[in-house]
């Protein structure tokens, strides 16, 4: 009898163990995102996690990295695009939900320099750019596949100044590493997004591109096929009043 007993305790504690884990933390949401929305992301993410009580955590690199990784089966709940092309890349793939997709946010292109470096340029059309170089570089985003790479590229063509420059080019993998290459002093001057000249203390905006020089620069995000519930959920915050505080505070302009 006791035996009995014994054992019916056991398999109740291994049962309440069971439950208990069932009922354990809540499962991360894994957001893959562009890396100029590193700082403004991870605010968001950690007020998210505060207010819900479910983790977020993110990889950021260049959006074609990531929309590679995910067809390549990497798990993910949410991608962040910086630009068109790689969303529609995951959506011809069926990879992404089209229901989910917006275009969330909006940035400007510009040129920047070392803080302590003495340039001054104004862009515009077969504007003194090679000059201004000298015997260094010009870093961006690598243009056959960074999106801030690909909107340099075409803002350049257009102003008529590619052909001279593109083999100074330092061909990064991603903004964040073109925006490091400046700040090291690596390269003379750099192209990125408006956005990360804002983080960076050690570079300064030379000029800013105009506007019709390049296509919109736009940022859309989307629920992946395989996304769990609790993704919609920090979509829809990303898009709310948080996302719009937040969005802004580092230089984005929300797109409603």
């Amino acid at each position: 009898m006791k035996s009995t007993l014994r054992a019916w305790l056991l398999l109740s504690a291994c049962l309440f163990g069971l439950q208990s884990l069932a009922a354990g933390p809540e499962k991360p949401i894994t957001v893959f995102a562009a890396a100029s929305l590193t700082n403004a992301l991870q605010d968001l993410g950690d007020t998210f996690t505060k207010d819900t009580s479910v983790p977020v955590r993110f990889s950021f690199a260049a959006s074609s990295t990531l929309a590679r990784q995910i067809e390549n089966g990497s798990r993910a709940d949410v991608f962040f695009s910086a630009d068109l092309e790689w969303m529609d890349y995951l959506q011809a793939r069926n990879l992404i939900q089209p229901a989910t997709r917006h275009e969330v946010l909006g940035n400007q292109l510009v040129l920047i320099a070392p803080v302590g470096s003495n340039v001054n340029l104004k862009i515009a059309p077969h504007f003194a750019l090679v000059a201004a170089i000298g015997t260094s570089h010009l870093a961006t985003g690598d243009p056959d596949s960074v999106p801030v790479g690909r909107y340099a590229h075409e803002a350049l063509a257009n102003l008529g100044v590619w052909d001279q420059v593109a083999a100074r080019l330092v061909r990064a993998d991603s903004v964040r590493s073109a925006l490091a290459f400046v700040d090291r002093g690596e390269a003379a001057l750099g192209i990125v997004y408006a956005t990360d000249a804002l983080v960076d203390k050690n570079v300064r905006v030379v000029d800013m591109f105009p506007a019709d020089s390049h296509m919109p620069i736009i940022y859309p995000a989307a629920l992946t096929t395989g996304a769990q519930p609790d993704a919609a959920k920090f979509l829809d915050y990303i898009r709310g009043p948080a996302g719009d505080l937040a969005f802004g505070h580092y230089g984005f302009t929300p797109r409603h």
